[in-house]
Protein backbone atom coordinates (compact mmCIF):
# COMPACT_ATOMS: atom_id res chain seq x y z
CA UNK A 1 0.00 0.00 0.00
CA UNK A 2 1.46 3.10 -1.15
CA UNK A 3 0.87 6.05 1.17
CA UNK A 4 -0.50 9.35 -0.76
CA UNK A 5 0.35 12.88 1.19
CA UNK A 6 -2.08 15.26 -0.05
CA UNK A 7 -0.64 19.06 0.39
CA UNK A 8 -3.66 22.13 0.59
CA UNK A 9 -3.73 22.99 -3.03
CA UNK A 10 -4.95 19.46 -3.70
CA UNK A 11 -7.06 19.62 -0.66
CA UNK A 12 -8.98 22.35 -2.57
CA UNK A 13 -8.96 20.54 -5.67
CA UNK A 14 -10.54 17.64 -4.49
CA UNK A 15 -13.35 19.51 -3.13
CA UNK A 16 -14.02 21.86 -5.39
CA UNK A 17 -14.41 18.62 -7.82
CA UNK A 18 -16.48 16.80 -5.31
CA UNK A 19 -18.72 20.02 -5.69
CA UNK A 20 -19.08 19.81 -9.49
CA UNK A 21 -16.62 17.91 -11.48
CA UNK A 22 -17.69 19.20 -14.82
CA UNK A 23 -16.46 22.46 -14.17
CA UNK A 24 -13.71 23.23 -16.85
CA UNK A 25 -9.97 23.71 -15.95
CA UNK A 26 -9.84 27.03 -15.88
CA UNK A 27 -12.41 27.74 -13.56
CA UNK A 28 -10.79 25.32 -10.48
CA UNK A 29 -7.77 26.95 -11.34
CA UNK A 30 -9.83 30.30 -10.50
CA UNK A 31 -11.57 28.67 -7.54
CA UNK A 32 -8.17 27.28 -6.05
CA UNK A 33 -5.89 30.08 -6.56
CA UNK A 34 -3.70 28.03 -8.77
CA UNK A 35 -2.66 28.20 -12.30
CA UNK A 36 -4.54 25.55 -15.30
CA UNK A 37 -1.35 24.03 -16.10
CA UNK A 38 -0.69 23.20 -12.50
CA UNK A 39 -4.66 22.58 -12.01
CA UNK A 40 -4.39 19.95 -14.68
CA UNK A 41 -1.33 18.32 -13.67
CA UNK A 42 -2.39 17.83 -10.30
CA UNK A 43 -6.01 16.30 -11.37
CA UNK A 44 -4.25 13.99 -13.69
CA UNK A 45 -1.46 12.73 -10.83
CA UNK A 46 -4.73 12.06 -8.32
CA UNK A 47 -6.24 10.50 -10.87
CA UNK A 48 -3.31 8.01 -11.66
CA UNK A 49 -2.80 7.28 -8.13
CA UNK A 50 -6.52 6.69 -8.04
CA UNK A 51 -7.33 9.32 -5.39
CA UNK A 52 -9.94 9.95 -8.34
CA UNK A 53 -11.56 6.78 -8.92
CA UNK A 54 -14.17 8.35 -11.51
CA UNK A 55 -16.11 11.34 -12.46
CA UNK A 56 -19.87 10.51 -12.24
CA UNK A 57 -22.90 12.69 -12.97
CA UNK A 58 -25.37 11.97 -10.15
CA UNK A 59 -28.93 11.59 -11.05
CA UNK A 60 -31.94 12.02 -9.12
CA UNK A 61 -34.26 8.98 -9.57
CA UNK A 62 -37.37 10.91 -8.64
CA UNK A 63 -36.88 13.04 -11.57
CA UNK A 64 -36.86 9.87 -13.76
CA UNK A 65 -40.47 8.60 -12.70
CA UNK A 66 -41.33 6.74 -9.57
CA UNK A 67 -38.80 5.75 -7.27
CA UNK A 68 -38.57 3.41 -5.02
CA UNK A 69 -35.70 3.08 -2.32
CA UNK A 70 -35.00 -0.15 -0.46
CA UNK A 71 -32.38 -0.86 2.41
CA UNK A 72 -32.01 -4.43 2.60
CA UNK A 73 -30.09 -6.44 5.75
CA UNK A 74 -28.64 -9.42 4.07
CA UNK A 75 -27.69 -12.59 6.21
CA UNK A 76 -25.82 -15.58 5.21
CA UNK A 77 -25.90 -19.05 6.14
CA UNK A 78 -22.28 -19.20 5.24
CA UNK A 79 -19.96 -16.92 6.28
CA UNK A 80 -16.41 -17.94 4.24
CA UNK A 81 -14.56 -15.30 2.33
CA UNK A 82 -15.82 -17.34 -0.56
CA UNK A 83 -18.97 -16.99 0.36
CA UNK A 84 -18.75 -13.11 0.76
CA UNK A 85 -17.09 -13.05 -2.29
CA UNK A 86 -19.29 -15.15 -4.32
CA UNK A 87 -22.69 -13.11 -2.82
CA UNK A 88 -21.06 -9.30 -3.31
CA UNK A 89 -20.25 -10.69 -7.08
CA UNK A 90 -23.70 -11.92 -7.48
CA UNK A 91 -25.59 -8.94 -5.95
CA UNK A 92 -23.70 -6.11 -7.48
CA UNK A 93 -23.86 -7.42 -10.98
CA UNK A 94 -27.73 -6.48 -10.19
CA UNK A 95 -27.88 -2.91 -12.20
CA UNK A 96 -30.66 -1.64 -9.57
CA UNK A 97 -28.27 -2.33 -6.81
CA UNK A 98 -26.23 1.50 -6.05
CA UNK A 99 -24.81 0.45 -2.97
CA UNK A 100 -23.59 -2.66 -1.25
CA UNK A 101 -21.81 -2.85 1.94
CA UNK A 102 -20.42 -5.36 4.20
CA UNK A 103 -21.44 -4.40 7.62
CA UNK A 104 -20.13 -5.76 11.25
CA UNK A 105 -22.05 -6.65 13.48
CA UNK A 106 -25.64 -7.56 12.75
CA UNK A 107 -26.59 -8.70 9.24
CA UNK A 108 -23.70 -9.17 6.57
CA UNK A 109 -24.35 -7.27 4.25
CA UNK A 110 -26.45 -4.05 3.62
CA UNK A 111 -27.74 -3.38 0.00
CA UNK A 112 -29.43 0.10 -1.48
CA UNK A 113 -31.55 -0.69 -4.30
CA UNK A 114 -33.38 1.83 -6.50
CA UNK A 115 -36.65 0.71 -8.03
CA UNK A 116 -39.86 2.12 -9.57
CA UNK A 117 -42.13 0.50 -7.29
CA UNK A 118 -42.99 -2.43 -4.81
CA UNK A 119 -44.01 -4.79 -7.57
CA UNK A 120 -40.13 -3.98 -9.13
CA UNK A 121 -38.88 -4.68 -5.24
CA UNK A 122 -40.76 -7.90 -5.61
CA UNK A 123 -39.77 -9.47 -8.48
CA UNK A 124 -35.60 -8.24 -7.75
CA UNK A 125 -36.55 -9.78 -4.05
CA UNK A 126 -38.11 -13.34 -5.55
CA UNK A 127 -34.84 -13.60 -8.12
CA UNK A 128 -31.97 -12.78 -5.53
CA UNK A 129 -32.83 -13.21 -2.02
CA UNK A 130 -35.21 -16.43 -2.42
CA UNK A 131 -33.02 -17.90 -5.33
CA UNK A 132 -30.28 -18.51 -3.27
CA UNK A 133 -29.18 -21.05 -1.09
CA UNK A 134 -26.93 -19.09 0.89
CA UNK A 135 -28.93 -16.46 2.40
CA UNK A 136 -30.59 -17.02 5.92
CA UNK A 137 -32.44 -13.68 6.79
CA UNK A 138 -33.58 -10.38 4.47
CA UNK A 139 -34.88 -7.31 6.06
CA UNK A 140 -36.07 -4.69 4.11
CA UNK A 141 -36.82 -1.09 4.95
CA UNK A 142 -38.34 1.41 2.85
CA UNK A 143 -37.01 5.20 2.10
CA UNK A 144 -40.09 7.23 2.63
CA UNK A 145 -38.13 10.72 2.48
CA UNK A 146 -34.54 10.94 1.49
CA UNK A 147 -33.04 13.57 4.09
CA UNK A 148 -29.90 13.85 2.51
CA UNK A 149 -27.62 11.81 -0.69
CA UNK A 150 -24.17 12.63 -0.91
CA UNK A 151 -21.22 11.26 -2.73
CA UNK A 152 -18.63 13.21 -0.92
CA UNK A 153 -16.05 11.66 0.70
CA UNK A 154 -14.06 13.33 3.70
CA UNK A 155 -11.20 15.54 2.85
CA UNK A 156 -8.52 14.22 4.80
CA UNK A 157 -4.83 14.90 4.72
CA UNK A 158 -1.87 12.26 4.07
CA UNK A 159 -4.53 9.95 3.01
CA UNK A 160 -2.99 6.18 2.43
CA UNK A 161 -4.22 3.91 -1.06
Amino acid sequence: MTRITLDDLDLRILSELQADSSISNLELSRRVHASAPTCLRRVRALSDAGVIARQIAIIDPSKLGPALTAVVEVSLDRQTAEDYDTFESYICAEPVVTQCYRVSPGPDFVVIAEVGDMAQYDELARRLFKSSSNIRNVRTFFSTRRAKFEANAPIRPNVSR
